[in-house]
């Protein structure tokens, strides 16, 4: 039985999300119905939130004090139903706390909390971790959100603000997954008018060695942009499903990498990796701000 979407409405957007994995399903225009957000079939999902793992790690796993314990691609936070702790019109906070079988996998406790709140075209969301645990508890975070193309795919932009003057990429190797090689490499296309073309996603994936505070998504043969504010984040990652026509592009903020090939690491020693001590939070912010030309 499929979970009943949460709905938060105003004048300008109607906003849709699924209590399982608390994944923004839906951002429709008000005026025109487009939905800013995939929803095809080719790629079932459509904002999944990565914790506590981003990527594949080795052998599907890792290491805590020199024990391996076994981890899927992007953790488990979208495998389970959240709570629901508050709900408005135009926002909503969901709350999921670590389980039995959480625990088997990943031995810490936790609560993660996730806020949506709808200010007329914007939706900012904002995910909160706590360590409930008495020792430290290391973790990664990710947004995976996927936006619809209204158009050709190679007639989109990105625009970005950074203090780089270039951008870097973090090398990527397909084993048939992608991993990360170790290596970065720069990236020899404009910060401001970043050019999208399918053979940049041979590998899958894209991922900028760059401390980029804001992406601005945009076409010249589509009314419709997007642009997302990430200042919280580090990291920086493109997708969409290689060796498909599929018009989407996932733009996703990560605290977190994924594993070098063949190298599997202790939990604490991933690059990007964040830890808490006992009963510390953190909070991170994204914001998506809808527009019509």
């Amino acid at each position: 039985m499929e979970n009943q979407l949460l709905t938060l409405k105003n004048n300008e957007l109607t906003v849709q999300i699924n209590p399982k994995g608390a994944e923004l399903t839906h951002v429709i225009d008000a005026e025109n119905k487009f939905d800013f957000i995939w929803n095809g079939s080719e790629w079932p999902k459509h904002a999944p939130i990565l914790f506590p793992a981003i990527g594949r790690s080795t052998d599907d796993e890792y290491l805590l004090d020199q024990k391996s314990y076994p981890m899927q691609q992007h953790g488990f936070a979208s495998d389970y139903s959240f709570e629901i702790i508050e709900q408005k019109d135009d926002q909503l906070s969901l709350l999921f706390k670590d389980n039995e079988e959480t625990y088997q996998s990943y031995p810490f406790h936790f609560e993660f909390k996730v806020t949506y709140q709808l200010v007329s075209k914007k939706l900012k969301i904002q995910f909160d971790i706590k360590n409930l645990s008495v020792k430290s508890l290391t973790f990664a975070l990710g947004f995976h959100p996927a936006f619809n193309l209204s158009g050709t795919f190679e007639d989109y932009q990105l625009a970005f603000e950074t203090q780089d003057t270039s951008l870097k990429q973090f090398e990527i190797v397909k084993n048939p997954f992608p991993y990360r090689s170790g290596k970065v490499k720069e990236l020899t296309k404009s910060v401001s008018n970043f050019q999208l073309e399918r053979k940049l996603f041979e590998k899958g994936l894209v991922i900028f060695d760059n401390k980029i505070e804001q992406v601005k998504l945009f076409s010249q043969s589509s009314d419709y942009q997007m642009t997302m504010k990430m200042t919280d984040f580090p990291y920086l990652c493109l997708w969409t499903k290689e060796d498909e026509n599929l018009s989407y592009l996932c733009i996703e903020p990560f605290q977190g990498l994924p594993d070098i090939l063949n190298q599997k690491q202790e939990l604490l020693q991933k690059e990007g990796n964040i830890s808490l001590k006992a009963n510390e939070s953190k909070t991170y912010e994204v914001e998506l701000n809808f527009n019509r030309k």
